[in-house]
């Protein structure tokens, strides 16, 4: 009888193939972007946030602008308020970002070389980032759940001390879903999430081959590193076309996870946001999340694309 069991040898050359194509430099790269972009943009963060969960039903605060959010959140909640969630959103993004660049050129490396392409063409590029981002959703959902609740934790839940709504912080709220809800409580939203990594999908698939088109157009080398302009207005243009196309899944998802809410799941939260809110409900907080977004994205991308040069440039 044959037996298919892979010889150790065999087994060692797989794992350091694979290796080959796994760099570290991408995740600091992305861990340290996505960083930066985060702290400076947080307010904007929480007031898109506010937005998107307001439906006309519960009482939460209601703001009129981006202007009368900032000032209202600043009167009630003092600086503090802006900043709301900022510790789960700096790890969440740090995480998400760096997770995202290293598993998307892991995936892209091992592809360009089981397919002897250089240049590979968009649906591998769709893949490669649809499966980079899935796997950096399973493991930074619960960051985010952490982070849109401490957003959404407003004066009046301050008050109720003893309340499993009122929160410490990161480690409170960590402790307390895990208490109310079981390790299910860490994974609301994840559906709308799976259906959200089309959106990286479709921002890396179009940056990617807005690079590959200005490297053919310009006759260049693919291992040259592009002007900052470029790597801005790239950025800019793919965030741009992703959010427009995919919007919808960020606001379910924050609903899904607002602990003043309830629905039995995303088909509930959809059917009552068409119902009550029609289709301009889908679409709360579209201003504020592209003033944020498109910035941000500029801010990471462009850092990304510096320190990754630099970083793989010393190591070899």
């Amino acid at each position: 009888m044959m037996t298919t069991e892979v010889s150790r040898p065999t087994k060692m050359i797989l794992k350091q193939n694979i290796l080959e194509h796994v760099h570290v430099e991408h995740l600091i790269a992305g861990t340290t972007a996505g960083v930066a972009a985060t702290l400076m943009l947080h307010p904007l963060d929480v007031i898109k946030i506010r937005f998107a969960v307001h439906d006309g039903i519960h009482s939460i605060p209601k703001y009129t602008s981006i202007a009368n959010a900032f000032s209202t959140i600043q009167k009630k909640e003092g600086f503090r308020g802006l900043y709301k969630g900022v510790l789960p959103n700096v790890c969440g993004a740090g995480l998400s970002w760096g997770l995202y660049f290293f598993f998307y050129n892991s995936i892209k490396d091992f592809m360009q070389s089981t397919t002897k392409h250089a240049n590979l063409g968009p649906g591998y590029h769709l893949l490669a980032a649809s499966q980079a981002g899935l796997a950096t959703l399973l493991i930074t959902n619960p960051v985010w759940v952490v982070k849109t609740r401490l957003c959404l934790q407003f004066s009046s839940d301050l008050k109720l001390e003893n309340s499993s709504q009122c929160y410490n912080g990161m480690l409170d709220c960590l402790a307390k879903i895990y208490k109310t809800e079981g390790i299910r409580g860490y994974y609301r939203g994840l559906v709308p999430g799976i259906f959200g990594v089309s959106h990286g999908a479709v921002q890396f698939m179009v940056y990617e081959e807005m690079k590959t088109n200005y490297y053919q157009y310009h006759n260049l080398p693919k291992s040259n590193k592009l002007g900052t302009i470029e790597y801005l207005a790239f950025s800019a243009s793919s965030k741009l076309l992703a959010v427009l196309a995919t919007y919808p899944y960020q606001v379910v998802r924050a609903r899904l996870q607002n602990q003043h809410y309830s629905y039995e799941n995303a088909t509930d939260c959809v059917k009552k946001m068409a119902k009550f809110e029609g289709w301009r409900g889908f679409y709360k907080g579209l201003s504020t999340n592209l003033i944020r977004v498109i910035p941000a994205t500029m801010i990471t991308f462009v850092a990304y694309e510096n320190i990754s040069y630099l970083l793989l440039k010393y190591k070899s």
